[in-house]
Parts: structure tokens; sequence; C-alpha cells
């Protein structure tokens, strides 16, 4: 299977439903499970962003708020998904496919896997277009381990780095929280308001459009070539 778009509309994620096509679709959250028990898409498989996506930490303070798994503990959590190199791999979250899902999709495409997809709008739009939902338990087929992965491929950065950015403001650092968030008007999840020194804000939102969808490349290639230039 060749490479294909990393967005897939609802009406083509219906079309391949229809036509029984061979996916995997997940369900991924971070708010937990709840949602999930109650209503999913039909034949999803639930992953979540605390447990699955992340690693544990006992101190956010140190160590931050969902840290990335070591890439052999990520290869084992998507062996249980029934997820391989060649599989096509469909995510939405409740979110318009800006939250986990985004994360899964970049953490599969940093391992190397080519044929993953978000959707787009993410469960909302789904259930908008007719997509089959309920609240089955789906229990996925483990597949064999991916024994090539050991590294994240996708550029990372450290803390360290940040600091020296803020040093040298060589670097843009970029805050996609909520505007309010940024400002220290209200904080729901750290100990401290506010932003680190030198961000700017780019609402992740802002990518999205007033339907809850992407925005084009054209639009967003303008965006930040604005918000990036010197």
């Amino acid at each position: 299977m060749s490479k294909i778009s990393s967005i897939i509309q609802p009406e083509d994620l219906l079309e391949l439903k229809i036509q029984n096509k061979d996916f995997i679709l997940i369900d991924a959250d971070g708010g937990g499970k709840e949602r999930y028990l109650t209503n999913h898409l039909d034949g999803a498989y639930f992953v979540d962003l605390e447990t699955d996506l992340s690693a544990a930490v006992e101190d956010a303070a140190n160590g931050g708020r969902h840290p990335l798994p070591k890439p052999t503990t990520f290869a084992e959590a998507i062996s249980k998904l029934g997820i391989g190199p060649k599989s096509h791999v469909i995510i939405y979250d409740d979110k318009n496919g800006a939250n986990a899902a985004a994360r899964f999709w970049w953490m599969l495409t940093s391992i190397g896997y080519k044929n993953i997809q978000v959707l787009n709008g993410g469960f909302k739009a789904a259930l908008n277009i007719g997509f089959p939902n309920n609240d089955n338990i789906e229990i996925p087929i483990p597949t064999q381990i991916d024994t090539c992965i050991f590294e994240w491929k996708l550029p990372l950065t450290t803390i360290e780095e940040i600091e020296t950015a803020i040093e040298t403001k060589q670097k843009i650092i970029v805050d996609v929280r909520a505007k309010n968030r940024y400002d220290g008007l209200i904080e729901p999840l750290d100990l401290i308001a506010g932003h680190i020194p030198t961000a700017i804000n780019i609402p992740l939102t802002e990518n999205l459009d007033e339907f809850g969808a992407f925005q084009q490349p054209s639009f967003l290639e303008e965006k930040y070539s604005e918000a990036f230039k010197d």
C-alpha cells in the first residue's frame, strides 16, 4: 500500500466501512474510557492517552505530563491492538482529531509506519454523516511485536534545549494551549499558571475551521509563515 493522506474525510471512512475494506479504527481519548463505553464508532478499538500513549510519571513537576513512552514499550502496546508496519490505521477522538488522535498519528508516523490517518472532524463528524456507532466492546487480535521499533524518528526536543532557546532566542517556542491559559488567567491542570518565557501562543484550535475540520494546507502555510517570520 502506497503512502496515503494523513487526513481522511468522514465520507471516505464510511465508504471504506461499506466496502468492508481492511483497516484498523482507533478511538483515542485523553479523558478516560467512559465515553467509549457509552458510545463509539462501530469496530473501533480504544486507546488511552494517559496509559497507552504516555509514560507513567510519579511527579509531573519532574518529568512533565504525558512524556513519550520508550519506543519498545510503544511497540508492545500497538502489537496488542493488532497494528503492524503494513496496517492501515484510522484514528479519531472527540476533539475534532486535534488531540489524542493527532498524538497517536505522530507516534505511529515517528516509528516509520506509513498508512496512518486522522479522521477529519473526529467523532462528531462521523456521527453527522451516519457512521454506525454503538457501545460494543471491541477486542483486538494481537499481532507480533515489531522488533524494528527502537527509536523515535521524528524530531524531539529536551528541556535543556528549551532552556537554551529561552536564553539565546534563536529558536521559536510555541505554546498551543488556549490563550487564557497562556495568559495565566486560568490553569486547570498545572501547578503554575502562565507560559514558558519567550513562547508565542498559537492555540491548536486555530488549526480548525468553524465546523471543527482541519484548515486547508494553504491557509495553515500562510498562517505559520506569518507567525514565524523574523
